[in-house]
């Protein structure tokens, strides 16, 4: 279990066409980590995702891009702040160079990953059965382990994000810690989406490849014609995958 409990401290509340936007700090003791929460008016309990942004992103970034194409479509998000990232601001360079920094950053940002899931399955807003997790190149990675051990997340997209890099240094230790591919494989069924860049430096396809290849069904790959950040096709394509998965959670439940 995480060792973050998370309350929250609403700072803002404005109206957002078909919702409601609350910044908010979550909190657990000293530790108070930065969130944009954005809430569907359509329904209530409803679908929501946690939002995981990339290396030096931002929460702003994932909740207006992706949080707010998901809002008309029913579906209400959680963006945070990664460790050093955003209102968190910290030296990013100097992690390379430090790797219990690095090991201590990374294990704090998957325990507050999932206890942000544990926050948002805890609101009245959404619905405990239908919560899922978009992140993106760092946030994917993120995304995939958090997803690994918080079996409430049932719907996994991950774009510009795949297995470790080749010629990672030190690999036998970095996957020790984080292994994407027995992450994936660990999803034991629930339906997970990969959306890279054919022409990705940073994430290479071959990256994505591998971590398609070690995961189980339910999966799609998505292939855009582009670099690391997803043109606004493929942005669309994997908010209506998203949203398509979790209500299909809720109609396989009336059938069964």
């Amino acid at each position: 279990m995480s060792r973050y409990h998370f309350s929250a401290t609403v700072r803002r509340t404005v109206s957002v066409g078909p919702g409601m936007q609350r910044t908010l700090h979550l909190v657990s003791g000293r530790e108070s980590v930065p969130a944009i929460w954005l809430t569907s008016n359509a329904e209530r309990p409803a679908p929501a995702v946690v939002l995981l942004h990339g290396f030096s992103s931002s929460k702003e970034r994932m909740s207006q891009v992706i949080g707010r194409a998901l809002l008309p479509l029913g579906v209400g998000s959680l963006a945070i702040d990664l460790p050093l990232h955003g209102e968190r601001e910290g030296d990013l360079t100097a992690l390379p160079r430090n790797p219990l920094a690095l090991v201590g950053a990374w294990k704090a940002a998957v325990a507050e990953s999932r206890s942000a899931v544990a926050w948002l399955a805890a609101q009245p807003e959404t619905s405990v059965t239908q919560i899922g997790v978009v992140g993106y190149s760092l946030g994917g990675f993120l995304a995939l382990m958090t997803a690994a051990e918080e079996e409430r997340l049932r719907v996994v997209a991950l774009a510009a994000a795949g297995d470790l890099p080749d010629r990672t240094p030190y690999a036998a230790f970095v996957r020790g810690m984080v292994d994407p591919l027995r992450a994936a494989a660990q999803l034991e069924g629930r339906p997970l989406l990969l959306v890279n860049g054919r022409r990705d430096t940073t994430t290479r396809p071959a990256q994505a490849e591998r971590l398609f290849a070690a995961a189980g069904e339910p999966k799609q790959l998505i292939w855009y014609d582009g670099g690391h950040w997803p043109p606004p096709s493929a942005i669309d394509e994997t908010v209506g995958w998203v949203a398509n998965q979790l209500k299909q959670l809720a109609a396989d439940r009336r059938t069964a």
